[in-house]
């Protein structure tokens, strides 16, 4: 009787999370005056993983903890509607430039930008992350799993391409990284770990992958 109890109290406490998770989301979205809320996975392949935007929670952590400010620029990649450089841009003023391949979902980021918040802070490019070429400005990076370790190793060449040509503290950051990304992360010698943001409190249940790994490139 009292295990059935928990577990009905459990479940409950469940919704409610979830229910409150939701409402956070949607009312995130209003306040930024973008939407962004939502799963889209009708251009991915094995290379480029489905649209799928960080939970505002994540992001205002990340923001919290103080490595993003007004003096950096953030680069997102596989940017999608745009909720990470919008909401960043908004809550530490940062200048944010995201990229995105899918040029249907890029049309949504650039929708949003027009009436978002902090649109004027927030620029968009539609192009394949690998063949980006890194602004010598961007001094952050976001990635929450955007596409395969084939391409993250592109793009990581284009980023120390940029840091050599001009010399200056750049941090990567990886939201919930998997596997692959860790596999390939601690093998690149020109990759520091820096930073771990725990998230797991933020989630029911245990989850090793709940977290902001964060590497400086050296």
């Amino acid at each position: 009787m009292e295990s059935s109890l928990r577990s009905d109290i459990s479940r409950i406490y469940g919704r409610i999370g979830n229910d409150f998770m939701n409402q956070n989301e949607t009312q995130w979205d209003k306040l930024l005056k973008i939407k962004t809320t939502g799963r889209d996975d009708s251009r991915s392949d094995q290379y480029r993983y489905p649209y799928e935007p960080t939970q505002y929670c994540v992001l205002e952590r990340l923001a919290n903890n103080g490595l993003i400010t007004k003096k950096n620029v953030l680069l997102d990649y596989g940017t999608g509607k745009g909720r990470v450089c919008f909401y960043l841009s908004y809550q530490t003023r940062c200048r944010s430039i995201g990229v995105e391949y899918d040029e249907r979902i890029f049309e949504s980021a650039e929708a949003n930008r027009e009436h978002a918040v902090s649109g004027r802070k927030v620029s968009f490019e539609l192009t394949s992350a690998e063949k980006y070429t890194v602004p010598s400005e961007v001094d952050r990076c976001y990635f929450f799993n955007p596409f395969s370790v084939e391409i993250l190793r592109k793009v990581l060449a284009g980023i120390y391409e940029s840091y050599y040509e001009k010399p200056r503290e750049i941090l990567l950051m990886f939201y919930y990284p998997s596997e692959e990304y860790l596999g390939c992360l601690m093998t690149e010698e020109q990759l520091m770990f820096y930073d771990e943001i725990n998230t797991e409190d933020l989630f029911e249940g245990k989850n090793d992958r709940e977290k902001i790994l964060i590497f400086s490139v050296d």
